[in-house]
């Protein structure tokens, strides 16, 4: 396309937002350099969503085991072993690093294997190598943040978390987003002694208050140790292991610390202090609705800009900034009706509005609940609970926030997004024929305001 530079497309990073840019850009006949100093696939496919959920899977099989008597089935006692799930999860890993290595050689991107650092608004340097390209895109992701605390060196993050030697007989996890809560599970499941710290008055900020304190409830059911309104304060060295004192005055003895205490945009050391390219306090790049910087042709996607951190997010602010680019297609993205799941034990999933925020916008709102015992589990010895709610705005009758816990959260939501999306009424929800026996029928069955 450019006759004047190197490059049409220069993206520094390799992970969802920046690969789908970089293809896509390709694809409309766009020179594209991409240049990666770790592993292509970035935090989702090598220490984040993808080896993640392989975990999950792996941790669910213990119940399921213990399930099974209920069924009919003599099951002897099962045996795990860490290595070789390891070992097999790295396999899958090394195969999707191919994968999305084909996708971009493919469509005649030049993937470059080491750190990128800007120099000017339309040149960058890579292993001494200077090139100029007309658009900068920068899809740097984000970095595990460490918290300030006295022997913070002894712990570990969810990056080291994969590629452990051996499972700890005990685990100290500090933090209450969705990482933290997520291995907690993992952990749990696999057999490990789990405590869990959060300073807050219970975890998972931002999602809906009902599914906060009902998975709070199931974990504990479950013998997760949860100290909530406390925070660790010191890290030290013992001979049974690492102690951590609490400010509550308590003290815990684990023998792994992992911290997921958030995570921060990876921006720094990119070169940005040569340009104009704006960042916010917290070390966001700023960007508009087109993932525009404050530097016209150098571009940002993903979480380094740290909108909604979120993978399919960054997928579709690469395809849509090489669209607006390349391919005579200008759209923004919708950041805010963006289904989530966080893959705990039991998992929870979430569209929409929470009732706290849609009381907040729109005042009056009609709030519909059910809890119950999933079906499979009336003939196993497990107490587990489902928990589904609708949000509904009074006037219109539109549902504005659904929510759920329990088995295939994740997948039932997926589908009550393209709902909310449209923005279906309660009164289409209520018209809608379930399908029997499913947990799922129970978002078409909600009759009575909670």
């Amino acid at each position: 396309m450019s006759q004047t530079y190197d490059f049409d497309l220069f993206t520094i990073g390799g992970g969802s937002g920046g690969v789908r840019a970089s293809r896509i850009a390709a694809t409309y006949g766009a020179k594209v350099a991409l240049a990666e100093e770790r592993y292509l696939g970035g935090t989702c496919v090598n220490v984040g969503c993808i080896p993640k959920k392989l975990l999950v899977y792996a941790s669910e099989y213990r119940e399921v085991f213990e399930d099974a008597v209920g069924f009919g089935w003599n099951t002897s006692p099962p045996q795990f072993d860490w290595r070789s799930l390891v070992a097999n999860k790295d396999r899958e890993i090394d195969r999707l690093n191919g994968v999305y290595e084909r996708l971009l050689t493919g469509a005649g991107v030049e993937i470059l294997r080491q750190r990128a650092q800007l120099l000017d608004a339309h040149t960058v340097s890579v292993d001494r190598h200077r090139f100029t390209a007309r658009y900068i895109l920068i899809a740097t992701g984000s970095w595990p943040t460490m918290p300030r605390i006295g022997g913070i060196e002894l712990a570990i993050t969810s990056n080291e978390a994969f590629h452990l030697a051996e499972l700890p007989a005990r685990i100290l996890i500090i933090g209450g987003g969705y990482i933290g809560v997520e291995f907690a599970g993992i952990f749990h499941g696999l057999g490990v002694q789990v405590s869990q710290v959060h300073r807050g008055p219970v975890f998972l900020r931002g999602f809906d208050d009902d599914l906060r304190i009902g998975l709070a409830a199931a974990m504990r059911s479950k013998g997760i140790d949860l100290h909530f309104g406390t925070q660790v304060e010191t890290l030290e060295r013992t001979a049974a292991g690492i102690g951590a004192v609490l400010s509550n005055g308590a003290r815990l003895e684990a023998d792994l610390v992992m911290c997921c205490t958030g995570r921060h945009p990876n921006s720094d050391g990119l070169g940005l202090e040569k340009t104009e390219v704006k960042r916010d306090e917290e070390k966001a790049i700023v960007v508009n609705e087109y993932s525009q910087t404050s530097v016209q042709n150098i571009y940002a996607v993903g979480d380094v800009t740290n909108r909604r951190n979120l993978t399919p997010v960054a997928i579709a602010e690469g395809h849509a900034v090489a669209d607006l680019l390349f391919g005579g297609r200008s759209r923004v993205i919708d950041h805010e009706s963006v289904p989530s799941a966080v893959f705990s034990q039991p998992p929870i999933a979430t569209v929409g509005l929470t009732e706290t925020e849609a009381r907040a916008r729109y005042g009056t709102v009609e709030v519909y609940r059910s809890a119950f015992r999933p079906l499979k589990h009336t003939l196993t010895a497990r107490d587990e609970r489902t928990l589904m709610k609708l949000v509904v705005e009074s006037t219109s009758g539109r549902v504005v926030g659904a929510h759920m816990m329990g088995t295939d959260a994740g997948e039932i939501i997926q589908g009550l997004a393209i709902a909310l999306k449209c923005g279906a009424t309660k009164a289409q929800f209520d018209a809608t024929i379930g399908i029997h026996p499913t947990a799922a029928e129970e978002f078409v069955t909600m009759r009575e305001k909670s």
